[in-house]
């Protein structure tokens, strides 16, 4: 399933709130929470991460993958749970939004 736009930061922020993880397991996190339903594309993953850590909600530091590998671990900052309310709550109004026009019985004048 594609994501909306602008969905993507708030899957990421959610999926770091557990604590650090290298993009991977976000990915993997993200698709095994939606069932197999949200695949989050390596691409845009990484240029999400690269974004919010610009802009302070994100920090990093370089560590080893359960494969044994070099990873890059991202991690919430305080910038960045705060960012995380504010995307939840814009997402539970715009999705309670579309909820409603959906189940509309009848045509508003």
């Amino acid at each position: 399933m594609n994501l909306l736009q602008g969905t993507l930061d708030l899957l990421v922020l959610k999926a770091l709130v557990f604590g650090p993880r290298h993009g991977y397991a976000v990915a993997r996190w993200v698709r095994e929470t939606s069932d197999g339903t949200i695949d989050v594309e390596e691409g845009a993953l990484y240029t999400s991460l690269h974004r919010m850590e610009r802009r302070g909600w994100l920090e990093s530091e370089w560590g080893v993958s359960e494969n044994n590998r070099r990873a890059r671990y991202y991690s919430l900052t305080t910038a960045g749970r705060r960012q995380l309310g504010e995307e939840i709550s814009l997402w539970t109004r715009y999705a309670a939004a579309v909820s409603r026009i959906v189940q509309a019985q009848e045509a508003v004048a």
